[in-house]
């Protein structure tokens, strides 16, 4: 069970850097065409009505793709002034409720977004200006919560069976 927990953790770890990855070169073409609206709209004066959305509409799968890899660095925002007091195996406790909370959260936010993917697949639905099918922008969104929930999974049970809570690779 151990070597296939392990290869599991191993596998979807590496899926959370692709995600993170992929993520990143969205960023950078959100960069590029931001600048080339801002150029286009002060200098040319004739701005590109495809730019706000298109930037806004990959905001949101660039945010979902980060989660894992956020878990993963143990990068969340946390306040450790009363639990870091508390006795090693009461914070033990507190990761495995953490790491509960976070795949209930995880798993609801996944059922959520591939719903949405899946009604915006059948709908035929498209954004406003730039008339690209809403199911783009899901899909990758619901692979990241997958992910992540399947990560956090695999963390949880990592954290009981080999009672190890610490955060990133070994």
């Amino acid at each position: 069970m151990i070597s296939i927990l392990g290869k599991s953790y191993q596998a979807v770890s590496k899926l959370t850097m692709v995600l993170t990855i992929a993520a990143a070169c969205v960023v950078l073409v959100q960069v590029l065409w931001i600048s080339y609206g801002v150029f286009m709209r002060y200098v040319v004066n004739s701005p590109d009505r495809m730019v706000t959305e298109a930037t806004a509409l990959l905001l949101v799968p660039v945010a979902f793709a980060g989660l894992g890899f956020a878990l993963r660095e143990d990068a969340y925002p946390k306040v450790t002034l009363i639990t870091e007091r508390f006795s090693a195996q009461v914070q033990y406790v507190l990761a495995i409720v953490n790491f509960a909370i976070m795949l209930g959260v995880g798993l609801f936010f996944s059922i959520a977004a591939t719903s949405a993917f899946f009604r915006a697949y059948a709908s035929g639905a498209a954004s406003e200006i730039l008339l690209w099918p809403r199911f783009y922008f899901w899909a990758p969104v619901a692979i990241s919560l997958i992910c992540f929930s399947i990560y956090t999974f695999l963390r949880l049970v990592r954290a009981i069976v080999l009672r190890d809570v610490t955060a990133g690779e070994k």
